[in-house]
């Protein structure tokens, strides 16, 4: 049953039974039998969008399972209700959200978390080459964006995909210039532009007219968009319903007001029961005009407007007031909800935003003195060590959309320097130094986090560099097993340049190689070397690195097992994949792990097997005794024996 919660919100004031919900969704159910539709079929409830809900989630209610399938509730109870077990346990639920929103629901009911991150890289490249047939124009695009910081994380999304090529197509026909300068904000003024000349000519039927009569023409409708957008990004709405757009001034029973450039930029919908259902293209148009409307109020001094930015304000606010009180607004949200936007609201301040709309703003302002003055503040901000990572990094982003590189440009000179800078990075410049390091095409040969902090918890910032570097130096960095599902993300990567990787002395446990499994397995995995010493492993570990050096994708050289307790047990167990066909490791470390007598055999077996290319084998500091060595001499007369360094401890054989 998919139950979209843009349509759900429509009955948030009336109380159902879960079966009267269905039918309103699904009429059909009145043929069957309830009794055999809840106890005898295998039930998935799919609610999509819980960005977009209004319901007053608590999963803290205590409501018994009989009253809510017996008697009418509100549609948030059901819906808590089956999330949590308590109504038709047996029911698999999946709920569809963007990120910002998806810790409305409780870890504890989370079975199972899925990350859709939209376009990789070369996806990217692949939109643009299919979207754009002229295929020198396609390449000018893809290098222009390449070269811009903030657009090319953004295009991740598709649909700014599509924002982005019918833009920049716009502008290189008519610019011959391979260094095109386009803020985020930029490309949106650019966007509304296009989307208003189309109106002009298809639905006005009128002839080319200047940039500024066509904002002005324009500018009532725009104004009122750009009201509802901030009214509602406030309130944390992407979904509007009739009395939202009224509340605007927006006539919705106008069909004119829902043609030509609206169409583009505003969708509406037939909801249930012929309701009509309004939102934004995409949630970015949204926050880029309430991103205009803050800043229109400002500079028509309506100040009511902006009080949603002081607890108390008093008198005139200037324009550095106003984007500081931005700032901290933003840095406020638990959701990130207003991150976007604060960065649109950045870029709409430069003087170069404002020239682009003139006719919807009348009275520009130079703001040079007010973006130097915040752009100080952000940085001040940034080297706080208590702001989040996600924050650190939009405040990043705020910086670039002001045009201000310096950030940047400091970063890169902490890459480019072969010594160790001289001072530590903050924890939010360590966020955005990984931030930067993923934005780029360089591939860095060594990448050791020490180089730029001494911090524990720092480090941990820095491990998703592990995605752009030929040799990660991750040693004694105080990770847990949580580190190897990014380390394992990056080595199913496609472009993964990863050959060596270092994780030595952390609390990896078995949970971590588990993890890191999936990674040695894939196809795109190039990694070689791999040191695992002293990460509290067992035999567990050993089940899944025999699993993986028998992947037909194995590439595994190096392997250090040092300092674990993996026992006879473990060798055994990675014995089998040391014989399979498919394994190219050559060295093998096993000092300090527990071995006796019982690890030899199995070592053994493996110098005999004809598939083993085993060169070095490192068995110091394990009591393996003077049985264990003579087991272990016969697979050394071996004919198929390739081993060249053997290590023992001698004090053991005395």
């Amino acid at each position: 049953f998919l139950l979209p919660f843009r349509e759900i919100n429509l009955m948030n004031n009336e109380n159902f039974s879960l079966h009267e919900l269905l039918l309103e969704f699904y009429p059909e159910l009145e043929d069957l039998e309830k009794t055999k539709l809840y106890k005898e079929c295998k039930l998935v409830f799919i609610f999509d969008g819980l960005d977009e809900s209004r319901l007053a989630l608590n999963f803290n209610t205590r409501t018994s399972p009989r009253a809510i399938v017996e008697k009418r509730s509100s549609v948030d109870v059901l819906f808590t209700g089956l999330v949590k077990g308590k109504l038709l346990p047996s029911a698999l639920v999946w709920v569809t959200s963007r990120p910002a929103a998806a810790n409305q629901i409780p870890p504890e009911h989370v079975g199972l978390f899925t990350e859709v991150r939209g376009f990789n890289d070369q996806q990217k490249e692949q939109y643009f080459r299919k979207t754009i047939t002229d295929e020198s124009m396609a390449s000018r695009i893809i290098s222009h964006i390449e070269k811009s910081q903030s657009l090319y994380i953004m295009c991740h999304i598709p649909v700014f995909c599509w924002i982005t090529a019918t833009v920049l197509q716009k502008i290189l026909i008519k610019n011959s210039a391979e260094s095109i300068s386009t803020t985020l904000t930029e490309m949106y003024i650019h966007f509304l532009l296009i989307q208003m000349k189309m109106k002009n000519q298809k639905y006005d039927r009128k002839t080319k007219r200047q940039r500024t009569k066509l904002l002005r023409s324009n500018s009532e409708m725009i104004l009122k968009l750009a009201k509802l957008a901030f009214e509602q990004l406030k309130q944390e709405n992407i979904v509007f319903y009739e009395k939202d757009l009224k509340a605007c001034g927006i006539d919705v029973c106008e069909d004119t007001e829902f043609t030509g450039m609206i169409a583009e930029i505003f969708k509406k919908e037939a909801g249930l029961h012929e309701m009509k259902v309004f939102c934004f293209v995409h949630l970015t148009v949204q926050e880029f005009l309430a991103a205009v409307h803050v800043f229109i109020c400002y500079l028509n001094k309506n100040m009511q407007e902006l009080w949603f930015f002081f607890d108390k304000p008093k008198g005139n606010i200037t324009l550095q007031k106003l984007l500081k009180k931005a700032v901290d607004k933003a840095m406020e949200s638990q959701k990130g909800h207003l991150d976007l936007f604060l960065r649109f609201l950045m870029g709409v301040t430069l003087e170069s935003s404002q020239d682009l709309l003139i006719g919807l703003i009348e009275n520009t302002e130079d703001t040079t003195e007010s973006i130097r003055q915040t752009t100080e503040h952000i940085k001040q901000v940034q080297n706080r060590y208590y702001i989040s990572d996600e924050a650190s990094v939009n405040l990043f982003y705020c910086l670039l959309e002001l045009k201000d590189h310096s950030l940047y440009e400091e970063i890169q000179r902490y890459l480019s320097s072969d010594a160790h800078p001289g001072r530590d990075l903050s924890s939010s410049m360590c966020s955005v130094l990984a931030t930067v390091l993923l934005m780029s095409e360089k591939v860095l040969d060594e990448f050791n986090p020490k180089r730029f902090t001494s911090s524990r918890s720092d480090y941990k910032r820095l491990i998703p560099a592990v995605r752009c570097c030929r040799k990660a130096l991750f040693d004694g960095c105080g990770f847990d097993e949580t580190c190897c599902e990014i380390v394992s993300s990056a080595l199913q990567s496609s472009n993964s340049p990863l050959t060596e990787l270092d994780l030595s002395n952390n609390y990896l446990q078995d949970s971590g190689v588990k993890l890191l499994y999936d990674g040695l397995k894939s196809s795109h995995s190039q990694l070689n070397i791999l040191r695992l010493y002293g990460c509290n492993l067992s035999v567990q570990s050993c089940e899944s690195l025999s699993s993986s050096l028998q992947s037909s994708n194995s590439v595994l050289k190096e392997l250090d097992l040092s300092n674990n307790d993996l026992q006879d047990s473990g060798v055994k167990l990675l014995s089998d994949g040391l014989k399979s066909p498919n394994c190219k490791l050559k060295i093998l470390r096993f000092s300090i792990c527990n071995l006796a007598t019982h690890s030899c055999e199995s070592l053994s077996s493996v110098l005999q097997s004809s598939n083993s290319v085993l060169k070095e084998l490192d068995l110091s500091n394990n009591d393996l005794q003077d049985s264990g060595v003579k087991l272990l001499s016969d697979g050394l007369k071996s004919s198929n024996c390739q081993l060249e360094i053997l290590r023992f401890d001698f004090k053991h054989f005395l």
